[in-house]
């Protein structure tokens, strides 16, 4: 009995050391997924632990990352402010996973929403305020429509052919990572002389024109960052043509450039009809209040800041247009100066029309 147990022993002491001299267990190979489509941040932080260091937040679908759980008003700003950070390595602490700390990943961000989706993130006070809405190039091509006949009777395009074919051979070479820590290895990719000088020409100008009453003093925010991200679409010309390419040409920066151009107008496009969708909502909301709420027949800019329907119209410029508005479509009458309302003369009044 002892000569068996004594044998069980040393055959677990023997396993032990077979299973030590093995040496550590190797490293599960990385998921091959390169795109999601609706992750939370810790999501995509669990993604890029175990799979592929260069990932794209793809969907044709944007609604669904847009209103998810990653983008609802509890997440929002936690959300934004981690994409916002994911230049820099990623850092997490959290009781019972641990920490970790992640280099060299990258995302890129493409996302396809009907325009009622889009339009409120456009306007989104987080949205703007953090600076995440400037990382990207926006555009709202316009409505096919009536134009939409079946593919099989149009000739496939050509260009678009060999953008797939291009497309495809890259896709299939692989990424320069780390076989262990899954590090992306990014390589310099300069300017030629007369690209840096012409990027450099397309900074000054778009900072110019960002002054007051110049082209694009309403969105600071974009053209402050379009010689940035006129790099980056000038890089990624570079390498589309050639993943080998040792700089990025002139004939790149003008590219890119003129691509920026377009970017920026359609921002400053879509800037003016959120902004003029966002008043409309909120004289909507005021209109409303007054019709349900208010008691009296008149009403003071006063009144509506003190206990208008929502915090936005605390502010004197937005209950000025929300105002405007309604006067403009007949809910409210511009009373005389002076008019005694409430026991008092008043500077500025209106009349409210329920009817």
């Amino acid at each position: 009995m002892n000569e068996a147990k004594k044998s069980k022993g040393e055959k677990r002491v023997a396993a032990k050391a077979d299973l030590s001299a093995l040496g550590a267990e190797p490293a599960a190979p990385p998921l091959p997924d390169c795109t999601v489509s609706e992750p939370t941040f810790e999501g995509l932080t669990r993604k890029y632990t175990e799979g592929m260091p260069s990932l794209g937040i793809f969907s044709d679908e944007g609604g669904q990352f847009l209103g998810g759980y990653a983008m609802s008003a509890d997440n929002r700003q936690k959300t934004l402010a981690a994409l916002n950070d994911l230049c820099n390595p990623i850092r997490r602490t959290r009781q019972g996973d641990g920490s970790l700390t992640l280099y060299d990943r990258r995302s890129a961000i493409h996302l396809m929403a009907q325009p009622g989706v889009a339009r409120p993130f456009l306007s989104d006070d987080t949205a703007l305020g953090t600076g995440f809405l400037a990382r990207f190039l926006i555009a709202e091509p316009t409505s096919t429509i009536g134009s939409r006949t079946h593919s099989a009777t149009l000739p496939y395009p050509i260009g678009i052919t060999a953008f797939e074919t291009r497309l495809c051979d890259i896709m299939q070479t692989p990424l320069p990572m780390h076989p262990e820590t899954r590090e992306l290895k990014t390589r310099d990719l300069p300017l030629t002389e007369d690209a840096r000088a012409h990027l450099i020409d397309f900074a000054n100008d778009t900072e110019r024109k960002q002054g007051y009453g110049q082209p694009y003093a309403e969105i600071t925010g974009t053209a402050s960052k379009a010689a940035e991200q006129a790099a980056r679409i000038a890089g990624v010309l570079a390498l589309f043509r050639d993943l080998n390419a040792p700089c990025v040409t002139l004939e790149d920066v003008a590219n890119a450039v003129g691509l920026m151009g377009y970017y920026l107008s359609e921002a400053l496009r879509l800037s003016q009809a959120a902004t003029l969708s966002g008043d409309l909502k909120r004289a909507e909301k005021l209109r409303r209040w007054i019709i349900d709420k208010w008691e009296h027949e008149e009403i003071l800019p006063r009144d509506i800041q003190k206990n208008g329907p929502t915090t936005a119209l605390r502010q004197a410029p937005k209950v000025r247009s929300a105002i405007a508005t309604l006067e403009k479509y007949g809910w409210l009458i511009a009373l005389p100066p002076s008019e005694i309302i409430r026991g008092v003369a008043r500077r500025e009044a209106w009349r409210v029309v329920r009817e």
